[in-house]
């Protein structure tokens, strides 16, 4: 027995066979979504001043890379850390904590290893981790599959440094040496079927500023312009930047503000 649909039977099954067919199809978005996970790239360099990146000013240098990320991402022109010292700052961004909680008020008190560091809750999910360079921290890195960190500030020439397997020494410059071990990494060594996280953290310009021997014949040449607070005597200032260990008379010396090393020059 043959049963004739009427035209709004029609309807009912045409809207039902959307419904049905909208549905597998987010169902299926869905999935592919959960799968995809994005791969994170965290670069930092050491004490890089604002002026010294051309997206900000290029009256000291040029800075062509950076200032493509600014361009095609964001340009910090107002904002603030509530710790900038070196130590803590890398505590908190790993944790999300102010250092209170983190323990690392500074460059020497330890940190706080209960602490849970956000690529150990990526590892969690699936993420490959790994971290080159300066941390600082006196604590091995938590939450990394693969590490090669500089032992406190690290050294500019033929740097140590410390690994999952133990200390080791590599010739060079340490920003070449780091840019390597990073691209070693990515090229040859992380698993291409997992989404991945890799901080990329230069010791560069940290203070003694010593540049790669390249460099040399170029920037001990060049004349950089005073900034107008280089002779400044901080007077009607408030306690904090009277108290700042940035004052020329006092606190340039020879082992840290010296450009190159007697044994280079």
């Amino acid at each position: 027995m043959k049963t004739k649909l009427s035209n709004i039977d029609i309807i009912k099954i045409l809207i039902l066979l959307f419904f049905v067919s909208g549905f597998i199809s987010c169902k299926e978005e869905s999935k592919s979504m959960v799968k995809k996970k994005p791969n994170i790239i965290f670069i930092m360099s050491d004490d890089h001043a604002y002026q010294a990146i051309s997206a900000y000013n290029n009256k000291l240098i040029e800075t062509p890379n950076i200032d493509r990320i600014a361009k095609e991402g964001i340009l910090f022109s107002n904002a603030c850390v509530t710790n900038s010292i070196c130590a803590p700052a890398r505590a908190t961004i790993l944790t999300g904590k102010h250092t209170h909680l983190t323990g690392k008020i500074d460059n020497h008190f330890p940190f706080d290893s209960t602490n849970v560091t956000f690529p150990q809750l990526l590892q969690k999910t699936g993420y490959q981790t790994a971290m080159f360079g300066k941390l600082h921290f006196g604590n091995n890195p938590k939450g990394f599959d693969e590490f090669k960190i500089l032992p406190g500030q690290g050294d500019y020439y033929n740097p140590e440094f410390i690994t999952n397997t133990g200390k080791i020494k590599i010739e060079g410059y340490v920003t070449d040496i780091i840019t390597d071990l990073t691209l070693d990494w990515m090229k040859e060594r992380r698993d291409p079927e997992k989404p991945f996280l890799l901080m990329y953290l230069h010791k560069a310009p940290h203070r003694e500023w010593l540049p790669a021997p390249r460099h040399f014949k170029e920037f001990t040449k060049k004349t950089f312009p005073e900034p107008e607070t280089l002779f400044d005597d901080y007077e009607g200032r408030g306690t904090a930047a009277k108290e700042a260990e940035m004052n020329l008379l006092t606190h340039m010396t020879y082992a840290a503000d010296s450009k190159i090393y007697p044994e280079v020059a």
